[in-house]
C-alpha cells in the first residue's frame, strides 16, 4: 500500500475498518469503483462472495437470541434486545435500514427467513460484524437511489396489515425520521398541513410523490406548477402556505417555524 497516495490510503484503511475486509479485497473494490468509496461498498456487498462470510450456525444463533419463545419470529422484545446489543435507539433510522435489507414486511417483526436474507447479503454472523456494519448502512442513506428505494420501502413497512393507508400520525412520524436526512425545509410546515387540514391516512401515491415534490421544488415553491400532475393534497398544502404567509413575494419564511 505504501505506492498509493495519502488520500487512496486513507480510503483503503476506512474500506477495511467498515467491512472487515482484507487489504487486497479493499484495493480491488476501490479499485474497480474508480475510488469511489460508495462505489466500493456496493461492489463489495454486492459480491457472490460476501455469503461465504457467514457462518450459519452463528446465525441460528444470533436468530434465536431475539426471537420470540411463542413464535418462530423475532418480535418487538426481541428487536429491542438488538437495539440494546447494538448500542443503538430503538428509533434510529438505522433500523428502517437493517428492515430494508431484511425485506422485512412489517414493522417491529423480522421472520426467520427475513433475518437470514437480510444478515447474509450484509455478510453478518455475529453482533461484532452487525456493529461495523452500521455506519455502511449509514452511508447507504447518502446515496439518491438507494434513499428513494428505502423511502418507498418504509410505506408498506410501517402500514397496518391489511391496510393499503398509512395512518396519519405513523406517516408523520416517519417523514419527520426520513427527512432529517433528507433535509427538506418544509418537512414541519407539511406534517402541520396535514394535521390542520387532512387528519387522514395517506396514500401510497402522496406518499411517493412527496419526495419528488421534496427534491424537485424549491422550498420558495417558485418552480411549482399548478397544471402539473402533483396529488391534490400537495396542491392543497402549496395553497396553506401562501395562505399562511409563510411563502411571501416568492420567498420561503420560516419564522412562523415553531
Amino acid at each position: 500500500m505504501h505506492k498509493l497516495g495519502r488520500g487512496h490510503r486513507d480510503k483503503v484503511q476506512q474500506f477495511m475498518t467498515i467491512t472487515g475486509a482484507s487489504e487486497k479485497i479493499a484495493l480491488q473494490a476501490l479499485k474497480a469503483s474508480d475510488w469511489h468509496l460508495e462505489g466500493a461498498f456496493d461492489f463489495f456487498y454486492s459480491q457472490p462472495h460476501i455469503k461465504s462470510y457467514t457462518d450459519t450456525t452463528r446465525l441460528e444463533e444470533l436468530y434465536n437470541r431475539y426471537k420470540d419463545p411463542y413464535t418462530d419470529m423475532i418480535l418487538v422484545d426481541g428487536i429491542t434486545l438488538l437495539c440494546n446489543d447494538l448500542q443503538v435507539d430503538p428509533q434510529d433510522i438505522i433500523m428502517l435500514v437493517v428492515s430494508w435489507h431484511m425485506k422485512a414486511s412489517t414493522m417491529c417483526e423480522y421472520s426467520k427467513e427475513e433475518f437470514f436474507i437480510g444478515l447474509q447479503a450484509l455478510g453478518i454472523d455475529s453482533l461484532e460484524k452487525f456493529r461495523e456494519r452500521i455506519p455502511f448502512m449509514r452511508s447507504e442513506l447518502k446515496d439518491e437511489q438507494k434513499f428513494h428505494e428505502i423511502y418507498n420501502f418504509a410505506f408498506g413497512w410501517a402500514k397496518e396489515k391489511g391496510q393499503k393507508s398509512l395512518a396519519l400520525d405513523t406517516a408523520i412520524g416517519m417523514w419527520q425520521l426520513l427527512f432529517a436526512e433528507k433535509q427538506w425545509p418544509l418537512v414541519d410546515h407539511w406534517c402541520q398541513f396535514l394535521q390542520a387540514r387532512h387528519n387522514k391516512a395517506i396514500s401510497r401515491d402522496t406518499w411517493s410523490q412527496l419526495l419528488e415534490f421534496a427534491r424537485t421544488i424549491d422550498p420558495a415553491l417558485s418552480n411549482y406548477d399548478a397544471e402539473g400532475a402533483w396529488p391534490y393534497l400537495i396542491d392543497e398544502f402549496v395553497e396553506y402556505m401562501n395562505e399562511n404567509g409563510i411563502i411571501q413575494n416568492g420567498q420561503f419564511s420560516d419564522r412562523s417555524q415553531k
